[in-house]
């Protein structure tokens, strides 16, 4: 093996409250994807902003091509050449597509003036790498948020970076969209890139992975090789311990009264007359390729986007027109972007929990405090968030954790139905089982939960019944004994 173009020794970092790295090693060759792997909380992304240059370490070195280096911010890091891809998009939305690629180095007529036929020019040839059919001067705001993932990876590869990091860069591709994203990885690879691969999907990881460092609790536990590690080795340096099996059988008692029925919900050239209900006790999922209609099916029957049709709660016809009337009918939104939408990342865990049913909470114009604090401690405790009170700023938990604040701020307003929408986004598979264990607890109380999700072993796992979307309509509907990945494909294709 080549000598190591990346390594990292010793490095702490520690913020109010939390020591984030204490103590972590890490060795990257050229010319390889080395995942890097970690429950959510274990360190991972704090490692990627230190050699980002968002972060300098406490203690510890870092060496590049064999000489130290400090990397005092993010221009530092891309002079270096090291790039780096976050979860969270980092694109301005009101430029184009072009104007993002090359944000800071596009190319000039003259001083101050942008040649915008080559940027166009030169944007198109990296789009067309990732098959991104979208013309260079389209804004980014008119993109879905798969669009977004492959502009960002798009505007990674215009720095020709050495040291690539990409941090869960396929948690918004369908299938289709995520073996680009691999062939260009691949093609990355063979030209000597290194790339540092940050995801919890197993079966991706083995599929792209040479090397792998597991990380637990701010520490580097282990480094291995791919292809002679499995991943119930892994999931053991991941969480300290065996996990039992992911998906929670289902309790086996028949459903109850039916709690939701949306009927001939339309939006024009989006939803195309769907129905589906929810029983409780049940746990519906809905499945189908990206730009189905799945999570926009769910924005119209909370009334989050203005559509046509009939919502019936517990039996009776609502007039939901907002979110404000969707939660006042019993319903409960946990987004697909939780961190853009589900919380408020600079209030307090207690801020975010209570802001739904704030409400409840008032008296004369005041705030009862106490009450507040109570009952955020409350669900600290149901629902095992790690935290060191309720006071710590939601930013700063990890993701599985900021997770199950959206669902306590959703608890607190006693919804009869909530939905999950990509409930396991970017968390770790010991978060992973976590929800699952709390979203069948809440089915066993009588709730019901109507569940969109891109992964399908998900979707089979937790699901009573699937409806599969394609096209902006229902194609079928499949009872959990019956489903399976082959049909759901077969419906979700159908033209």
């Amino acid at each position: 093996m080549t000598e190591p173009i990346l390594q990292v020794r010793g490095v702490k970092k520690g913020f109010p409250g939390v020591q984030a790295l204490d103590g972590v090693d890490l060795d990257i060759h050229p010319g390889e994807v080395h995942v890097l792997l970690g429950e959510n909380g274990a360190g991972k992304s704090t490692l990627m902003k230190i050699l980002a240059g968002v972060h300098r370490p406490d203690a510890g070195t870092i060496t590049l091509r064999g000489q130290p280096v400090t990397i005092g911010s993010p221009r530092e890091a891309q002079a270096l050449g090291i790039s780096t891809i976050y979860q969270e998009f980092n694109l301005v939305p009101d430029l184009t597509l072009a104007e993002n690629l090359f944000f800071g180095h596009e190319p000039l007529l003259a001083p101050g003036v942008v040649d915008f036929k080559t940027l166009n020019a030169n944007a198109r040839q990296y789009l067309d790498e990732l098959d991104l059919r979208v013309a260079p001067d389209s804004l980014v705001r008119e993109l879905g948020v798969a669009q977004m993932q492959l502009v960002e990876i798009a505007k990674a590869l215009t720095t020709h970076a050495a040291i690539l990091t990409m941090d869960e860069p396929t948690a918004a591709l369908s299938d289709r969209e995520a073996e680009r994203l691999f062939k260009t990885i691949r093609s990355l690879e063979a030209k000597g890139v290194a790339i540092i691969y940050i995801s919890h999907r197993m079966p991706e990881l083995f599929a792209l992975g040479k090397r792998v460092t597991v990380m637990r609790d701010g520490k580097t536990v282990g480094s291995r090789v791919m292809r002679e590690t499995t991943p119930d080795e892994l999931i053991r340096l991941m969480v300290g311990r065996d996990l039992a099996d992911v998906y929670p059988p289902p309790s086996g008692q028949p459903p109850g009264d039916e709690l939701l029925a949306a009927e001939d919900m339309r939006i024009p050239g989006v939803l195309k007359g769907c129905n589906v209900n929810v029983r409780a006790g049940e746990i519906v999922g809905i499945a189908g390729l990206v730009g189905s209609g799945r999570t926009e099916l769910l924005r119209a029957i909370f009334g989050a986007d203005r559509a046509d049709g009939t919502v019936k709660v517990r039996g009776v016809t609502r007039r939901i027109r907002s979110p404000r009337d969707g939660v006042r009918a019993g319903l409960g939104f946990l987004t697909e972007d939780r961190k853009g939408q589900g919380l408020a990342l600079g209030m307090a865990v207690r801020e975010n929990t209570t802001m739904a049913s704030l409400r409840r909470f008032g008296r004369f114009g005041l705030i009862d405090h106490a009450a507040e604090k109570a009952e955020t401690q409350s669900f600290i405790s149901k629902l095992g968030i790690r935290t060191p009170s309720g006071e710590q700023i939601a930013r700063l938990l990890s993701g599985g954790n900021q997770q199950k604040v959206v669902l306590a701020k959703w608890l607190a307003t006693d919804a009869d139905v909530l939905f999950f929408d990509e409930p396991t986004r970017g968390i770790d598979v010991g978060a992973r089982a976590e929800i699952y264990a709390l979203m069948r607890q809440l089915a066993a109380q009588g709730k019901g939960i109507l569940m969109v999700s891109s992964d399908l072993p998900e979707v089979l796992g937790m699901s009573d019944r699937i409806y599969v979307m394609s096209h902006g309509r229902i194609a079928g509907e499949l009872p959990r004994a019956e489903a399976t990945q082959e049909r759901i494909l077969a419906l979700a294709t159908q033209d």
